[in-house]
């Protein structure tokens, strides 16, 4: 483990960068800053070590970072309509940022733009944030953590887990963008996806789910077999237009809440493939449609569709849909979870 200071909030507080590093030379560097994962080092089919995700090079870009660059989303990620749901007959209004909806909890004060306490393990780091009733609308004392370890055949396990004393929505996710060119090769629409998903959860205006679970077969949106990410992504398909691309939600095929293999998505050029792992019911996965031009790191310009994200988490809105798996957790149920990021 190695620690180095990464730069000091506006606010005056200094935080830092920490290093995992495993046998092989893969290096995952993550700061206690949002918990945000900056830096990841993979190899490719030659050994060549490159970063493979979007980011920056100084804590003062992630205190804007208006696409979420690495970040931990808590206590909820992904959309809820109206900004408002209902727990025991009681409402709770969350803060308008995304249209009439909320998106990923809060812009300037959500898990991602905290500093967490930082535990360094053997192998691994935890980052832990305690979110006070009420904030940001959410009901319950939180206490969030993840634990970012690095494993020796090259996975990047993310282990969440969280503890209320209210029924409230515990809904964590990380947003990292991947490119497994590397993180200044630009476009991702030449890598090639397979969702272990037949479903997926369709979309209105501002793309929140109709509430419908719908097959994947027959559409743009079928990723069952491997298929170019560029291949169909400005299909004549509403719900494409919907979100200029695709940004939905998947259901994952036969979900009983253990960890199993949900995505895989490689690169031809690098050799590079990578397995996402998750226990969760759901898997969003963005093209980046929507990636404001912005400087990131090495002076690297980043833009539309430069990186892809694989977020695993319950579905959206799905406090406020019955049918969906609830999100929603209490004083006698902690949140837990697990992400793997392997990459072969």
């Amino acid at each position: 483990m190695k620690k180095r200071v990464f730069g000091t909030t506006k606010d005056g507080k200094e935080v830092f960068l920490y290093t995992l590093e495993n046998k092989n030379g893969m290096k995952a560097e993550v700061t206690d800053f949002g918990a945000i994962l900056v830096n990841l080092f993979v190899p490719d089919k030659n050994g060549t070590l490159q970063d493979v995700t979007l980011g920056y090079d100084q804590v003062a870009d992630y205190e804007a970072n208006g696409s979420f660059f690495g970040a931990t989303i808590a206590p909820n990620a992904n959309r809820i309509a109206g900004a408002s749901f209902v727990i025991d007959g009681v409402t709770y209004q969350l803060d308008v940022n995304d249209g009439p909806n909320n998106l990923h909890s809060h812009f300037d004060i959500g898990g991602h733009k905290r500093v967490w306490e930082a535990e360094p393990g053997e192998g691994s780091i935890r980052f832990t944030v305690k979110l006070p009733d009420g904030e940001m609308g959410f009901p319950g004392n939180k206490v969030c953590s993840i634990t970012y370890t690095l494993t020796d055949d090259n996975a990047l396990r993310l282990d969440y887990h969280a503890s209320t004393d209210k029924k409230t929505i515990l809904n964590l996710t990380n947003h990292a963008y991947f490119n497994l060119a590397g993180h200044d090769k630009g476009l991702i629409t030449d890598h090639v996806l397979m969702l272990h998903a037949g479903h997926y959860t369709p979309v209105v205006a501002g793309a929140i789910p109709t509430g419908e679970i719908a097959p994947v077969a027959g559409t743009p949106l079928d990723f069952t077999k491997e298929k170019r990410i560029g291949d169909e992504i400005e299909a004549d398909f509403e719900q494409l237009k919907l979100v200029s691309g695709y940004d939905h939600n998947y259901v994952i095929d036969n979900w009983n809440g253990e960890l199993q293999l949900a995505a895989r998505i490689s690169e031809k050029t690098t050799g590079r493939t990578m397995e996402v792992y998750t226990d969760l019911p759901g898997i969003q996965f963005y093209a980046g449609n929507c990636i404001a031009e912005t400087t990131g790191k090495g002076k690297t310009v980043y833009g539309k569709r430069d990186g892809f994200c694989l977020e695993t988490d319950y579905f959206p809105n799905a406090v406020n849909e019955a049918a969906f798996p609830s999100p929603v957790y209490g004083p006698e149920k902690d949140y837990t979870s697990v992400t793997i990021y392997k990459f072969i």
